[in-house]
């Protein structure tokens, strides 16, 4: 059982932009804000159930599925 609102993860936006990843989850969890992140950089910090970090190649694609943290 999860302690966060709303949905908690987009395996379906796995190969889309960046940018329509954003719009999808904020739309699909109000209780979100997604954020555009690069897999080259390290992700550090805790958990939050109000972000999603959105995984994105150098070409602006999501690689990995976003998720609630």
């Amino acid at each position: 059982m999860s302690i966060c609102q709303g949905k908690e993860s987009w395996p379906e936006l796995v190969g889309v932009s960046g940018e329509e990843a954003v719009k999808v989850i904020e739309e699909e969890n109000s209780f979100v804000t997604a954020i555009i992140v690069s897999i080259y950089q390290p992700v550090v910090g805790p958990f939050i159930c109000s972000r999603v970090r959105v995984p994105v190649n150098l070409k602006g694609i999501v690689v990995f599925t976003p998720k609630v943290g």
